[in-house]
């Protein structure tokens, strides 16, 4: 095989190596090419082609690598359970090369590519129309519900998490990782920590596998410009069992983040006058396709914004510590302080605004 060009945290040759060994029915008659997708803030994934299809690489991010933020294996287990129920793409392997060090000295595994877009800038909006962008935020509402409604035990993923004190512990997680980012004053990302821990929901709210980074620019969009679809959706890193109201504050919190002060930094195509629907419309579309009012989302909107400032922050770590790979993270930090400005006023407001 040709030797193939370096791309940083994968060994593309090696990677070569490895599908000819273990998938020869996948093997193209070239050398492999891979590219680093653009984003890649969080987990890294790379486009790879040569092979018999397109493929797709998921591996951890390069350096302070958080515990269990970055989990190949459970992000690997869900997507392949899912298959068939809600839209996601088939997965290939999963590989753990941390001894071997022969593609990327991590675990990592390969999906089959989805052919699609990505919409994550609002100049992408122009290759639909406005009455097509509409319907893909209902859709976007009404495949939230139907993940939703799965039933974990029947797809095998009854041991994915724990329902019970998901609130409360995914307070202590994102504190746990707020702490080992910590490098600058935040006075309000403190305050929005401590108002949240103070009022968590009490229990009583349904379970469910929820997908924990839910917005527009974690799916893949295919179809004609007036009918877009949900070709696929990705990033399932943070999936587990629990509350998914968390899931439908999150897209409330993306809905809105790029009329945020720095929110030009955050991807996505959601702005005003574009065609989607006004985010009230899209939790009627969700209660309808799940059959069951959805109760005020104030609390889970403000913890929305908690956890992207901490996370968000985590990034602007590694960013002072020149260890990312790939573009714009010199604003990410930029947008933590309003983050929490907006948590703050979603958990003061008392009411879904």
């Amino acid at each position: 095989m040709a030797k193939s060009t370096a791309v940083p945290g994968l060994d593309v040759d090696g990677l070569g190596r490895w599908l000819t060994r273990e998938h020869p029915e996948l093997t193209g008659e070239g050398p492999l090419r891979a590219a680093l997708i653009d984003g890649g803030r969080s987990n890294l994934t790379y486009r790879v082609d040569g092979a018999a299809v397109p493929l797709v690489l998921r591996r951890p991010p390069l350096g302070h690598v958080l515990s269990t933020a970055h989990d190949m294996r459970r992000e690997h287990r869900v997507i392949t359970a899912l298959r068939g129920i809600v839209p996601v793409p088939p997965t290939v392997d999963l590989v753990d090369d941390t001894g071997a060090g022969e593609v990327t000295g991590t675990d990592f595994f390969v999906m089959e590519h989805v052919a699609g877009q990505v919409l994550s800038r609002p100049a992408q909006n122009a290759g639909w129309t406005r009455g097509g962008l509409r319907r893909l935020g209902i859709e976007l509402a009404e495949v939230l519900a139907d993940l939703h409604a799965v039933d974990p035990d029947a797809v095998g993923l009854g041991d994915f998490g724990r329902p019970s004190g998901y609130l409360d512990r995914q307070m202590t997680t994102w504190r746990r990782q707020y702490d080992a980012s910590r490098s600058r004053e935040l006075p309000a990302l403190d305050a929005l920590q401590e108002r949240l821990a103070g009022s968590v929901p009490a229990g009583g709210a349904r379970s469910g596998v929820v997908h924990g980074d839910y917005r527009l620019d974690n799916l893949i969009v295919a179809g004609e410009p007036g009918a877009p679809r949900v070709a696929a959706v990705l990033d399932w890193e943070m999936a587990t069992l629990g509350d998914p109201l968390v899931d439908l504050g999150m897209l409330g919190m993306y809905w809105h983040i790029r009329e945020l002060p720095g929110g030009g930094a955050a991807s996505g195509a959601i702005v005003p006058g574009a065609g989607y629907p006004e985010f009230a419309e899209v939790v009627d579309a969700y209660a309808a396709r799940s059959g069951a009012a959805v109760p005020d989302l104030s609390w889970y909107r403000a913890f929305a914004c908690y956890k992207l400032a901490v996370i968000l922050e985590g990034i602007h770590y590694r960013y002072t510590g020149g260890q990312t790979v790939g573009e714009g993270f010199d604003r990410i930090g930029a947008l933590v302080a309003p983050l929490a400005d907006e948590g703050l006023a979603r958990a003061s407001a008392g009411k879904d605004a």
